[in-house]
């Protein structure tokens, strides 16, 4: 499997390694994208469309991982998920929703996924998804 099908493409089954290298980068563009935007006062809505574009890639990299698990992809829609509960105002609820809504929703969705694609062993025969995972040729 080349880079660009890595993570730009939605077929495919790949291991933990290559799941957990694309969003230990994913994560470290995004630390990144938030260090320039402290150096140099970037718009908000500049950051914010860069953040969305780091979601195509990690959709991908995730969708292939939740393949190889044997899920479809549309699993990713929980982190998408998490993401907005994380991000939304609570303030005006009620404290114990807060806590619930706000911190630990979010939390035990993201804990949930990273453990079922992190984690867990893939499946070891050809699924619906496809053949067994291919290595990742990073160059």
């Amino acid at each position: 499997m080349t880079l660009q099908q890595w993570a730009f493409s939605f077929k495919g089954r790949i291991g933990r390694r290559p799941f957990w290298a694309g969003i230990a980068a994913c994560f470290i563009l995004m630390t990144v994208i938030v260090l320039l935007q402290n150096a140099f006062l970037l718009p908000d809505a500049f950051v914010a469309i860069l953040f969305l574009l780091l979601l195509y890639p990690l959709a991908a990299i995730f969708t292939k991982r939740l393949h190889d698990r044997g899920k479809p992809g549309g699993w990713f829609a929980l982190i998408i998920l998490a993401f907005a509960l994380a991000s939304i105002d609570v303030s005006q609820l009620a404290s114990i929703w807060q806590w619930g809504i706000g911190r630990f929703l979010p939390l035990f969705i993201a804990m949930i996924m990273l453990l079922d694609c992190g984690v867990f062993v893939g499946m070891d025969s050809e699924n619906k998804f496809g053949l067994k995972t291919e290595p990742v040729d990073y160059l």
